[in-house]
């Protein structure tokens, strides 16, 4: 069974999607439940992928691998590792999420939403486990399709601006991806990924390379300047779609330079890794000061995820500077790391934004709910009303400012402490994010929560019922256990980061 334990949590949901699609549009009870059926499954079947994960080594575990298209060397390759498997376990998590979140709200064509949702879920998982570049493209771009009818048939007013932007966006950025994996199975004449960390290629190369994979993945994680798409996107989706968007989705970004550009291209990391470092200290900084002027609450949660996203690539690309800045008393091992240190934070830091971020989209949904707005001016006195509500709300907007006990602390602290090993001002700088995350947070708890309550229509809330008190409980669950004890994680991701750093130490050019 654990044989072919990657392709069930690929496949499952995505024929699940099938089958509550063709449930139709008369009776959306069946479709709901059959939803919530698959999602489940699919979350139990991941289970075996932690209890069965070697966290001793850095090879590949699950290994599947069969011919596809045998002309080309394509092959339906699947395995995981230290930084795929947290991810697929978090995607599966936040399958059953979703469909519980979207119960009562969705009330408009409730299978295909349903379908839609399964079938991302499966081809992410697929973007997670895919080992052949050609089997990772067709996933990376065929989540697009679902996402697209996600935020362009469920989503608000201006959403066929918002989801054409998105699209244009996304799609634009992988075809440059497409040419540089064409480019490689000519050199190796392989489309193994595995095979192209071991591939010697010249420095121009690997530059061309490199900057053929940031422009796909900056634009998924997003990156400033490619980051406009992200908050349109995230006002005019459903509920469900901006969970799924913040939680999972701008992951695959920051997997995509873990898996691609740092063992492919370590060279052109890190000629380039200016460009990567400054583009991320201008995420931290000035996108927290552009989250401060948000009328909007989803908005302001976008740009913060923007913002906390910039720390995951800081950590990733730091490494570079640190091996430069080191000094000649600095020994190997205090070189790694402090390196280590940048890899795993930036990894951590993704994880923990996806249940903060995911977290806070479905707060902002419960109010979206109730009084359709999501203007922080329309609301004021909430706590009055909705005290386990604000004390949720409390939770995750603290940790989304890095309060420590929670998960928002542990990845940004070991960022900053790598970003110190490299340069004071990398360290200084990101350490504005604490600064500024409690001043956008603060402003939008204390506008929304507290004071007297604003009119009569925040005067007529209910409190969450056992639904949505489920939901945000598991949630405040998981940040709090991350933030107060990571250790499983850091143990499991270890051998996979020492390998990376084995990778990125050493020149690939002949």
């Amino acid at each position: 069974m654990s044989v072919h334990l990657l392709s069930l949590l690929i496949w499952l949901p995505i024929l699940g999607g099938l089958a509550v699609l063709a449930a139709g549009d008369q009776r959306p009870g069946v479709a709901r439940i059959l939803a919530l059926l698959v999602t489940v499954a699919a979350l139990v079947s991941s289970i075996p992928l932690y209890t069965g994960f070697d966290g001793g080594t850095a090879a590949m575990q699950f290994v599947e691998r069969m011919p596809w298209i045998e002309a080309f060397s394509i092959f339906y390759h699947l395995g995981v590792d230290g930084f795929s498997m947290p991810l697929i376990l978090l995607t599966n998590f936040f399958g059953v999420i979703v469909v519980i979140a979207g119960w009562s709200s969705i009330t408009k064509r409730v299978h295909q939403y349903m379908a839609s949702f399964l079938i991302l879920q499966g081809l992410m998982v697929g973007v997670f486990a895919a080992l052949d570049g050609m089997l990772f493209y067709i996933f990376f771009e065929a989540m697009l399709i679902p996402m697209f009818l996600v935020i362009g048939v469920w989503g608000g007013e201006r959403r066929v601006y918002a989801t054409i932007k998105f699209f244009i966006y996304t799609f634009l950025g992988s075809v440059f991806m497409l040419v540089g994996l064409i480019w490689l199975y000519l050199q190796s004449g392989s489309f193994s990924i595995l095979d192209w960390h071991a591939l010697p290629l010249s420095l121009t190369a690997q530059t061309w390379l490199f900057l053929a994979f940031f422009t796909a993945f900056a634009v998924k994680v997003p990156m400033w300047p490619v980051h406009t798409w992200l908050p349109d996107a995230h006002v005019e989706a459903p509920t469900g779609g901006s969970v799924i968007l913040a939680a999972i989705m701008l992951k695959i970004g920051g997997y995509g330079f873990l898996r691609f550009s740092l063992p492919i291209t370590p060279d052109g990391s890190a000629y380039l890794d200016w460009l990567m470092i400054g583009c991320s200290l201008i995420a931290v900084v000035y996108i927290g000061f552009v989250a401060l002027a948000q009328q909007d609450m989803k908005k302001l949660i976008a740009y913060s995820s923007i913002a906390h996203m910039g720390f995951a690539t800081l950590g990733f690309f730091v490494i570079f500077a640190i091996m430069r800045s080191a000094a000649d008393s600095d020994t190997a091992i205090e070189v790694a790391q402090g390196a280590a240190l940048g890899i795993s934070g930036g990894m951590i830091q993704m994880i923990s934004h996806g249940f903060i971020s995911g977290a806070l989209f479905l707060c902002v949904g419960v109010l979206y709910d109730r009084m359709h707005s999501r203007d922080i001016d329309a609301y004021g006195g909430v706590a009055n009303k909705m005290p386990w509500f604000a004390a949720f709300v409390v939770l995750f907007f603290m940790a989304n400012s890095g309060l420590p006990g929670t998960s928002g602390f542990v990845g940004e602290f070991m960022v900053i402490l790598s970003a110190f090993h490299a340069n004071f001002w990398y360290a200084a700088l990101a350490g504005l994010t604490l600064i500024l995350g409690a001043a956008y947070s603060l402003y939008l708890v204390k506008r929304v929560l507290f004071g007297d309550v604003a009119n009569q229509e925040v005067a007529q809330l209910e409190d969450i019922n056992v639904r949505e008190a489920l939901i945000l409980s598991v949630l405040a669950i998981a940040v709090l256990l991350f933030g107060v004890w990571p250790a499983p994680l850091i143990e499991l991701m270890q051998p996979t980061v020492d390998q990376l750093l084995n990778h990125v130490m050493q020149t690939k050019v002949p």
